[in-house]
């Protein structure tokens, strides 16, 4: 019979928002149990923070690695079975390292690490260990994106042939990171976040959606990359033109000062019969288009939804699932893929979920897309005139 698995978490303490998406998300499908965390890298903050979860002081950590150590120490069935890693971008790979070495699965928020190299250092450490790791591209998890995956990869529209992903955001239109308190600080510091700014917060989110549901890899890009707001060092905003390797060509817009936007996460694919259009902004809804009849409005939670879909669906049509939800299925999928490995048996295709390759992927977007986004003399050619 198969247990809660027990997660302890790195950072996400008090006043951080996405330590408490994640905490909701794992607990959803009553498979996971939080037993340990080290919430704050300032002690009296993670142990404020460990004793509002419920945890007692012994399993409330002063750092990461205390908890790691400590952790690996006490006898299975007590001790965590993986780690939740929440921190900001450069406090990405030493955590995840640590726990792998020491045998703990991992969850980790997106971009993987804060450069390509540690990426590629994490991923060998996976398939060296053998251990499970889950990257949070929440997008992928939501049902209308895998009806849309599996019908793409069954052939239902041809051949891809365009695709296109744009992710405006507006919340950084003013200097709002130099506010007390901000989460945008280190977000727009090259020292915390890394070499990409919008790219490295959400164009790696719209590059694996792309991948995702087209089922195609990019293989090249050519970028444009700004900083808007005067004063700000990172990337903003920006744009890029993409080759896949089955043949499609894309474009991918990325911006988080498009004052007035929310999240609003579009994807449209198109073959050589029809296409697909989603929006995070109404996830429930897969808008199919053909060239010969009416668009079809494929609604989740009913009964003609593939069987990717309806594995990740919890209630019937008419009752909206939304990014809770759908962040809850990385930690389900995650869940049942560890599950299914120490009892032994094959996980379940439906049960998907990002991993260390899309990991990797992501900083090889993020590099390459900064490499291109700043170099001119590739990309733009003057004008004609007479």
């Amino acid at each position: 019979m198969n247990s809660k698995l027990k997660m302890g978490m790195i950072g996400g303490g008090n006043g951080a928002f996405i330590g408490a998406i994640h905490r909701a998300a794992a607990l959803m499908d009553n498979r996971i149990e939080l037993v340990c965390g080290c919430f704050s890298s300032k002690p009296d903050v993670s142990i404020a923070s460990g004793r509002e979860y419920c945890l007692p002081d012994d399993r409330i950590y002063a750092s990461y690695e205390e908890m790691i150590v400590r952790e690996a120490a006490l006898p299975e069935g007590v001790r965590m079975d993986f780690v939740s890693i929440v921190t900001p971008n450069m406090l990405h790979f030493g955590p995840a390292m640590l726990a792998l070495e020491h045998g703990f699965d991992v969850v980790l928020d997106k971009p993987m690490t804060f450069s390509l190299d540690e990426a590629v250092r994490l991923r060998d450490k996976v398939r060296e260990t053998g251990r499970t790791l889950a990257l949070t591209h929440t997008y992928s998890g939501y049902p209308a994106v895998k009806e849309a995956r599996e019908r793409f990869a069954r052939g239902d529209f041809g051949k891809i042939r365009k695709i296109y992903v744009e992710y405006p955001q507006g919340w950084l239109a003013t200097r709002v990171e130099l506010e007390k308190g901000s989460n945008a600080g280190w977000r727009t510091d090259p020292a915390r976040a890394g070499k990409g700014g919008c790219m490295g917060d959400i164009g790696t989110h719209a590059l694996q959606l792309a991948e995702y549901v087209s089922g195609q890899r990019c293989t090249a890009l050519c970028a444009s990359l700004n900083a808007v707001v005067e004063g700000r060092t990172l990337d903003d905003d920006g744009a890029a033109l993409l080759r896949f390797d089955g043949g499609a060509t894309g474009v991918l817009i990325a911006t988080q000062v498009a004052a007035g936007e929310e999240n609003s996460l579009n994807i449209r694919v198109y073959g050589e019969k029809g296409g697909i259009e989603w929006s995070q902004m109404e996830p429930n809804s897969l808008y199919v288009k053909w060239s010969d009849r009416p668009m079809e409005v494929v609604r989740t939670g009913n009964g003609y939804m593939g069987a990717a879909a309806k594995a990740n669906t919890r209630t019937p049509g008419g009752h909206p699932e939304g990014y809770i939800e759908a962040f809850a299925n990385i930690y389900r999928n995650f869940a049942l893929a560890i599950q299914a490995r120490k009892a032994g048996r094959p996980t379940d295709p439906a049960a998907d979920f990002p991993d260390a390759e899309d990991g990797v992927r992501g900083m090889q977007f993020i590099e390459t897309v900064v490499r291109s986004g700043y170099d001119d003399t590739r990309k733009w050619t003057p004008w004609v005139t007479e």
